[in-house]
């Protein structure tokens, strides 16, 4: 009598698995352990952000009332006098604002202030000795880390998804139209309520503020570096918003021949001033509909993203070139920036 084994990978039919073997064991078991640890470390200080914020209702006999409409979304405790970051979108136009721990407590946070251009926001509760979580270094990233997303999606409180960095130095841009620079994409799963959550790295330190779902692709999800969010948050902490430089034009991108380009030395595009603000620093230097912004101070400028990456804070009130081209000549004009008027997205 003879019998016929069939051999699968090597093994007989109904023969025994064969163990996992012990590296791959030890390295599930350390992402798993990576994992849990940061979740452990930064989960107590990851806190459900509820708002209620005016909406106008259109009522059956055609009048429009005001009543309040509720949202959520996710922020975090980064000092324990309870300090919260969160998405300026999550809490935007609120006219009240509550803040729950993981631990069930619940409590009225205050508006310190926000920053649409980097879609952040600073909160405050009023609480001591709070679980807060570390902020790491965003510029030490690198493409394939682990990264782990805490927040409360679609209402599922301390909810916890882990993937890697897809790429750094992504550009995203903001609901008012500027350019979030030093954007993290990672695979991390977001969904509504995520908002304003941490991401964070296997040390259990913030490297992140998730902000964005790139629909309809999956595993395209974009957080905030917290270096730009530690830049924004101490100065709204300091003056309750960011100060930015304002020259009062109204312009848009436009592209440069070649050639003259490269005889005039200049990059290869420009800012088209369409409109120029009367009484606004640029009115005042001379700047005229037509013209082509092709640099501020020592730098190129290429776009209206060059534009308002020049115009800090640190411009303000400071006499400074302004170069642009006018019928193919080159002008040097100078001006004097001030303060971006504050805005109502």
């Amino acid at each position: 009598m003879s019998v016929t084994l069939k051999l699968v990978s090597g093994k007989a039919d109904g023969a025994p698995a064969s163990p996992v073997p012990v590296a791959e064991a030890e390295l599930l078991d350390a992402y798993s352990r990576a994992v849990v640890a940061a979740v452990e470390t930064v989960g107590p200080a990851v806190v459900r952000v509820d708002m209620q914020k005016p909406v106008e209702v259109r009522g059956r006999d055609g009048r429009c009332r005001s009543r309040d409409a509720g949202g959520h979304g996710s922020g975090f405790v980064f000092t324990p006098d309870g300090f919260v970051l969160t998405n300026w979108h999550v809490v935007h136009g609120a006219r009240r604002i509550d803040v729950q721990m993981p631990d069930g407590r619940a409590a009225p946070a205050e508006l310190i202030g926000e920053d649409p251009d980097t879609d952040i926001a600073v909160l405050r509760v009023e609480a001591a000795d709070l679980p807060f979580a570390r902020l790491g270094d965003s510029s030490a990233l690198r493409v394939g880390q682990l990264v782990v997303a805490i927040g409360n999606p679609l209402g599922f409180q301390s909810s916890v998804t882990a993937g890697v960095v897809s790429a750094l130095g992504r550009s995203f841009r903001s609901t008012n139209g500027r350019l979030i620079d030093d954007v993290i994409q990672t695979d991390a799963a977001l969904n509504p309520g995520n908002s304003g959550g941490p991401l964070v790295n296997s040390r259990a330190e913030v490297i992140g503020i998730n902000t964005a779902v790139i629909l309809p692709a999956q595993g395209i999800c974009l957080a905030v570096g917290i270096n730009t969010a530690k830049w924004v948050a101490a100065r709204l902490i300091r003056d309750g918003r960011i100060r930015r430089a304002f020259i009062g034009v109204a312009g848009q991108n436009v592209a440069l021949e070649a050639a003259a380009a490269r005889a005039l030395g200049m990059p290869g595009g420009g800012v088209l001033v369409l409109s120029t603000e009367p009484g606004s620093p640029a009115a005042r230097a001379g700047v005229r509909a037509g013209d082509v912004i092709i640099g501020l101070g020592e730098e190129p400028v290429a776009g209206i993203d060059d534009l308002h990456r020049l115009l800090t804070e640190q411009r303000i009130g400071q006499e400074t070139a302004l170069v642009v081209l006018r019928e193919r000549e080159r002008l040097r004009l100078t001006l004097t920036p001030r303060e971006a008027p504050s805005r109502e997205e």
